[in-house]
């Protein structure tokens, strides 16, 4: 048996209760991180309730700074039956490495910056410069 329509929401009704934006919610239905549940005779997707759960934890994940690709992967096992926290750390182990990666190289370049401002005098031009302060480096 058919479930009634009365018990899907419309793209338009997802888009209002998670505040996605329609387009993103088409797109995340092309990437395969949500699915709609079924299409009306007219074309219109229709999407379980459940659906608002999925694109909430979409929204907190990519807030997280994970991309649409490493959310996916989570989905997936989610979606097998496994429970995807080990993944989850792992990920977060290596963004935290690459965020103290980055913080490193923007100290340098602070640093950098900081010690071209302290030496910068004022000068004359020649013809061929534009700025001493970044051609002294």
């Amino acid at each position: 048996m058919l479930a009634q329509e009365s018990q899907f929401l419309k793209i338009g009704e997802v888009h209002q209760q998670s505040q996605v934006p329609i387009k993103t919610i088409r797109y995340y239905e092309e990437l395969g991180l949500i699915q709609s549940a079924r299409r009306t005779r007219g074309g219109f997707r229709l999407f379980w309730p459940e659906v608002l759960t999925r694109l909430a934890f979409i929204k907190q994940a990519q807030s997280l700074g994970l991309s649409l690709q490493e959310i996916g992967e989570i989905l997936a096992l989610h979606d097998q039956g496994q429970i995807p926290c080990q993944t989850v750390r792992q990920k977060f182990q290596q963004k935290i490495v690459a965020i103290n990666d980055r913080i490193e190289q923007l100290t340098q370049l602070k640093n950098q910056l900081t010690h071209l401002l302290d030496q910068a005098t004022p000068t004359t031009l020649t013809d061929e410069q534009i700025c001493p302060i970044i051609e002294s480096h």
